[in-house]
């Protein structure tokens, strides 16, 4: 899906780690949210409340999943899911466009 239809676009930008990493929320009629973002280069770790899965539309970069031991790398598109309550690594060797969406179980 390249577009999401009658959506509500939160205005203020989410900005991480200096402004490396900004994201934008999208909140769907049934109340379901999504952020679109894009991440600069550089070293990172986030911290997740719900299961996350992160749908890379372009970029490069390494994931370090929990639980894990080997990096798992994504060059172009992609996608992984993280576990609520975690943390995980991101490499990122070129400017990355991804959306994520939330899942409250």
């Amino acid at each position: 899906m390249s577009q999401f239809e009658n959506v509500t676009a939160v205005k203020k930008a989410n900005v991480y780690f200096d402004g490396k990493v900004t994201s934008r929320v999208i909140i769907f009629p049934d109340g379901t949210k999504k952020t679109l973002g894009i991440m600069l280069p550089g070293d990172y770790e986030f911290g997740t409340d719900s299961i996350e899965i992160m749908e890379i539309l372009a970029g490069d970069l390494k994931v370090l999943l929990p639980d894990e031991t080997e990096w798992r790398h994504i060059q172009g598109e992609g996608e992984f899911t993280v576990p609520a309550n975690t943390k995980f690594k991101l490499q990122v060797a070129e400017v990355t466009d991804y959306c994520c969406s939330y899942i409250y179980e």
